[in-house]
């Protein structure tokens, strides 16, 4: 029997991480608009236990806009197809992978429901779905891992994994270590164990994390969101490894949100157009990242102190939260700011970096977070809150000359039981980072402002990006020959 004409590449994202289901997504979108002969189906479960609200409204939004027949990318909804429990389980690394499990025979029907149509030549699967890998096996087709973090991590995961499957070195002994540095071949400079993602160093997640990496070693391929200007010593040491797959660097995605329009962000909009140009520092701590009450009580005292224009995007932490910040930070705080200074909720984050009024970003240095203040040109001062934005920040400040350092080593104990050893950044030392950060023509500047440019001609026919996608594409259609 001849082969189908067309050809279907399947996605199959991260059931709870909006940080890597829209970088994969929109990735996927690129794909399907680069090549005409190729057709992807991105499967959709959702584990909304663990989920965000925006994780909801992104999904919503992706299978109104698959009614388009002009479209070659396609979203099936797996999660209102399954009947998991997930009360029974409390930790969300494991709760995930036993999800993955029970979606097994959700995909395989419906991969081969589409083999009666098109001919699917591979898999690509999120990093932590490489389960998901069995299947492909099973259809006899290749798998491709996405990886929604920078590539000079992943060099440290198969760095810890090799060690503790050839040598025995359990990471979760330097948990408490502020002495040991590490040689690894992703980085140039020695790695402190303070720098270490909080993932790798906790006996509930350890082993999940080190699992993903070695299954990672068995893709056809690994492609990552990064691009060759921003990562080239990590992705020249990956690329000499034998025993890890090729890489594609394909990125930066960035992506801008279709929420914008709400009224709370017409709001923001109208307030950042009243503002000089690059004279707004951004305050955002991603779509988890949240601080309990005396934390955020430094960071108004910075703000009052530093004189500086501001837009804090806060997120209160559970189990006190509370929606308007006046309840719990001080009024003189808000009647000082009143003429420099906005408190909101969440915002588009892309929309607001691209504003010309931003002129720098307390970020907690997710990796999107990253690429996107690249891309935008703006400056970034570090707070990482927790899983690998700690080493992302250690590579900002240290190994790239990119940011300014508020805190390189903050501890939340985000993926532990809240307590009262959570630690506080001081308000001298935030205002100092913000001072620092919002100083106009710093060398830190000028190199983002140039690497922003980069960023922009990678993606483009001709750039190193482009290039890379070209290159992964080929290697799909001559597997399939």
């Amino acid at each position: 029997m001849n082969k189908p004409d067309n050809k279907e590449l399947i996605f199959i994202p991260l059931p709870s991480g909006i940080g890597n289901v829209i970088p994969m997504v929109e990735t996927a979108k690129t794909l399907a608009n680069h090549h005409r002969s190729l057709s992807i189906t991105v499967l959709i479960t959702t584990l909304t236990s663990i989920s965000v609200p925006e994780l909801a409204a992104y999904t919503e939004n992706l299978f109104a806009a698959a009614s388009e027949p002009s479209q070659r990318i396609k979203f099936i909804d797996l999660s209102k197809q399954d009947g998991y429990d997930s009360s029974a389980e409390t930790d969300p690394g494991m709760l995930e992978s036993l999800f993955i499990e029970t979606q097994k025979p959700l995909v395989r029907s419906v991969v081969a429901e589409l083999t009666r149509s098109t001919q699917v030549v591979g898999f690509v699967v999120d990093m932590f779905c490489t389960a998901m890998m069995d299947v492909a096996d099973e259809f006899g087709v290749p798998s491709y891992v996405y990886y929604a973090s920078g590539a000079a991590y992943l060099g440290l995961l198969f760095h810890f994994q090799a060690l503790r499957d050839e040598n025995g070195v359990d990471p979760t002994e330097f948990a408490n270590d502020s002495v040991t540095e590490f040689s690894v071949p992703s980085f140039l400079q020695s790695v402190p164990a303070t720098s270490l993602p909080e993932v790798l160093v906790l006996k509930d997640w350890a082993p999940l994390l080190l699992d993903h990496t070695k299954r990672t070693r068995e893709a056809k391929g690994i492609i990552v969101n990064s691009f060759t200007e921003l990562e080239s010593h990590a992705l020249k040491a990956l690329s000499t490894d034998s025993k890890i797959p090729p890489f594609y660097p394909v990125g930066p995605v960035v992506r801008f949100s279709s929420l914008c329009g709400t009224t709370e962000f017409a709001d923001v909009s109208k307030w950042l157009d009243a503002q000089p140009l690059s004279s707004v520092v951004f305050l955002c701590f991603g779509s988890m990242g949240s601080f309990r009450e005396a934390q955020l009580k430094e960071i108004a005292c910075a703000l009052d102190h530093s004189g500086v224009r501001f837009l804090w995007s806060l997120r209160k932490s559970p189990p006190d939260t509370c929606s308007n910040p006046r309840d719990f930070l001080p009024s003189e705080f808000f009647d000082r700011t009143v003429e420099r200074g906005k408190v909101t909720g969440w915002v588009p984050q892309p929309n607001v970096l691209a504003h010309p009024a931003i002129g720098g970003f307390v970020s907690h240095c997710g990796w999107n977070s990253i690429l996107e203040s690249i891309w935008f040109g703006v400056p970034v001062a570090t707070w990482p809150v927790y899983s690998e934005q700690h080493l992302n920040a250690f590579q900002l400040v240290k190994e790239l000359g990119l940011a300014v350092e508020i805190k390189l080593d903050y501890k939340s104990y985000f993926y532990r039981e809240l307590s009262d050893e959570e630690c506080v950044v001081r308000g001298e030392v935030i205002e100092g980072g913000i001072r620092c950060l919002m100083e106009q023509g710093s060398e830190i500047r000028k190199r983002v402002k140039d690497l922003s440019e980069k960023s922009k001609m990678a993606i483009l026919k001709g750039g190193s990006s482009y290039s890379f996608m070209d290159s992964f594409i080929n290697d799909v259609i001559e597997n399939c020959t």
